[in-house]
């Protein structure tokens, strides 16, 4: 028990990042494969839905960072969309490369740059986003 205690930030964070790579994968899939959306266009929707998602689980369970005034919400918020759009630029680079240079399949590349993006935000979060204050 001591370990799950120990570790629960970490564990939340990759139960709640699968599931954030999931959602975000899902959105990309039913874009492109159902509607037939242009990959970077159905990436661009799928980040958005994805930021989203992360960010109220990330807030509430990985972190719990239960500030909800106004004002903080909208600094953290903007914080943590700042943050993503860090990844979010990073993906999109990588899977111009990966697809269009080097004809690597789009849900392998979807696949491979969500691994190093969760990577990236736990970092960018846990460092920057959703820091402990000082009590």
């Amino acid at each position: 028990m001591d370990i799950l205690k120990k570790y629960r930030e970490s564990i939340m964070y990759l139960v709640f990042g699968g599931l954030t790579v999931g959602v975000n994968i899902a959105t990309y899939v039913g874009l492109t494969r159902i509607i037939e959306l242009n990959y970077m266009v159905a990436n661009i929707i799928a980040w958005i839905v994805a930021v989203i998602f992360a960010y109220i689980t990330n807030k509430f369970f990985v972190f719990e960072s239960n500030n909800t005034e106004l004002k903080f919400l909208i600094k953290e918020f903007t914080s943590f969309v700042s943050c993503r759009l860090l990844s979010g630029v990073m993906e999109m680079i990588l899977m111009y490369v990966m697809i269009d240079m080097m004809g690597i399949n789009d849900f392998i590349t979807k696949i491979f740059t969500n691994i190093l993006v969760i990577v990236l935000n736990y970092v960018l979060s846990k460092v920057i986003i959703f820091k402990k204050q000082a009590s």
